[in-house]
């Protein structure tokens, strides 16, 4: 995921499901995420083959049927997005997000907790 591809809502969203759930088919994906999001399975097909093409996916054929799996893990894919949100849409500058964050609402305790830490392990990342 070096260079960062555009991605539909439509594509994250099933993009996001095909790391939860992967390896998955197209057969399973529509049945299970499509139906949901009234998307037909010609919709998921061409759309997974779009992710595959953005190189966001991969795909292997199993048993007779392709199984589409991620290209990098879930955690990776979101620093990857985010990263691309933050360079594209807010110039590079993370101080809106760290903005948006203290004015957010329903941030619970567990969330305030984890952004402090991380902040702290940046802080002293930083001093070292």
């Amino acid at each position: 995921m070096n260079k960062p591809v555009s991605l539909g809502d439509q594509e994250l969203t099933l993009l996001r499901y095909v790391t939860d759930h992967a390896p998955v088919t197209v057969r399973e994906a529509a049945a299970k995420f499509g139906e949901s999001h009234c998307l037909a399975r010609t919709t998921i097909l061409t759309m997974m083959e779009r992710l595959r093409s953005k190189g966001y996916l991969t795909r292997v054929k199993d048993a007779g049927a392709f199984e589409y799996r991620p290209v990098v893990a879930k955690k990776e894919l979101m620093q990857g997005l985010i990263h691309d949100f933050v360079e594209k849409s807010l110039g590079g500058s993370l101080s809106p997000i760290v903005a948006y964050l203290t004015e957010a609402q329903g941030l619970s305790e567990r969330e305030l907790s984890d952004l402090r830490r991380l902040l702290d392990l940046k802080d002293a990342e930083m001093k070292s």
